[in-house]
């Protein structure tokens, strides 16, 4: 595998996370195709690994990076595990050469999905691809910039019952209609210009973060452990 370039707004300490990025830039013409995977990872759990892997064999792509937010504007404070928590889960959950968990919005000093990946198209070497789940396209037009994501680079929609009706349907879908492409040429997605989007239909996994926080919430609750806490 050809390595990772090394952008300076990498090199600041993120608790004490430790984060090795090879330096070396990749060659235009070889470029690492890249599937951003956003969220809050709290926690992670299997479904992101299972979009991961498909993203991998279905969009081409050389790796995914899971991008660990410290606080996603859109979510409540209340609950929320500390970064580097949340960062060493996904790091136990992915469990794959080629899934790499980065809490970049901490090195980019970034807050929004739009401020990122407008950092991120101007990395050398690299063509990227967001990542997101049909429940997010729907809600989409709430985010900030939301058509900044679009214009950044291309977006790959995962399928996610029950909310991919109604996000193929709503205000984003339709809105880029003309930059809709045939999952049938998904995998020379990352090398469209944006805006460009994919629908990924797929089997659903039934792991959610929602579901093993109420899950946990509930043993806590038995145990008598919550109640110390």
């Amino acid at each position: 595998m050809t390595a990772l370039c090394r952008p300076k707004d990498l090199r600041r300490p993120v608790a004490r996370l430790t984060i090795k990025v090879p330096a070396e830039p990749q060659p235009a013409a070889h470029a690492l195709r890249v599937g951003l995977l956003g969220g809050s990872f709290n926690p992670a759990h299997e479904g992101h690994r299972y979009i991961s892997l498909e993203a991998l064999k279905r969009l081409g792509l050389d790796q995914v990076w899971w991008l660990v937010s410290p606080q996603n504007p859109l979510k409540t404070v209340a609950g929320m595990a500390p970064l580097a928590e949340r960062v060493a889960g996904a790091a136990g959950i992915a469990r794959h050469p080629r899934l790499r968990v980065l809490p970049l919005e901490t090195r980019l000093g970034t807050r929004y999905t739009a401020d990122t990946l407008a950092r991120l198209a101007r990395w050398p070497g690299h063509r990227f691809v967001w990542l997101m789940g049909a429940d997010n396209l729907a809600q989409l037009p709430q985010w900030h910039r939301w058509r900044g994501i679009l214009e950044a680079c291309p977006v790959a929609i995962f399928e996610r019952h029950p909310y991919s009706y109604g996000a193929l349907a709503g205000a984003a879908a339709r809105s880029l209609a003309t930059a809709r492409r045939s999952e049938a040429d998904a995998g020379s997605l990352v090398m469209e210009a944006a805006p460009a989007w994919v629908f990924m239909r797929m089997r659903p996994h039934p792991a959610s973060a929602t579901a093993i926080r109420a899950g946990i919430a509930v043993r806590q609750s038995r145990s008598g452990w919550g109640e110390t806490r």
